[in-house]
């Protein structure tokens, strides 16, 4: 697909610069708002409190180097094992959400910004230098992910305390 055919995305800065960013906003809002909805929360932090209290023990019991105490967390290894893929699984099922739609979206986007083979500069920042859409979306998402996830409450160390 050529660039013609996106006509209506602005290729020149600062409105280049804008319009990644706005997407990077929007789609981090999107996912943010979807793993808020479909996240049990209270299950998650109910799992980070006991894995959490696990490594505590763990951590006293190989630092007193009491055997029986180092066996009585080891012996919680496997229920730990099973908390920890739980929660994985709980935390993907957001990504295998977007993944397809995401690689769409990506293709075409990086497909508008690329001109005869060469990723067109979206953006300048000091420090950083010239940045190809690459870059600047990658840049713009974690930023505003990390501001979301504190804001929703949905970041992975993030309790309703």
């Amino acid at each position: 697909m050529g660039n013609e055919q996106m006509s209506w995305i602005p290729m020149d800065r600062p409105l280049s610069t804008f319009f990644v960013l706005g997407l990077a906003l929007l789609i981090t809002f999107i996912t943010s708002m979807v793993n808020r909805l479909l996240t049990n929360k209270e299950q998650l932090a109910s799992w980070r409190k006991e894995l959490s209290e696990w490594q505590e023990e763990l951590s006293k019991a190989r630092k007193s180097g009491d055997k029986k105490l180092l066996d009585k967390a080891m012996r919680k290894q496997k229920q730990i094992m099973q908390i920890q893929s739980k929660m994985f699984s709980q935390q993907m099922k957001i990504s295998l959400i977007f993944i397809v739609p995401f690689f769409i979206f990506w293709t075409l986007l990086n497909s508008a910004y690329t001109i005869n083979g060469v990723a067109v500069i979206v953006a300048y920042l000091p420090g950083f230098g010239a940045l190809t859409v690459f870059y600047w979306y990658l840049l713009c998402s974690l930023a505003f992910g990390t501001i979301l996830s504190h804001i929703l409450g949905i970041g992975m160390g993030a309790t309703d305390e």
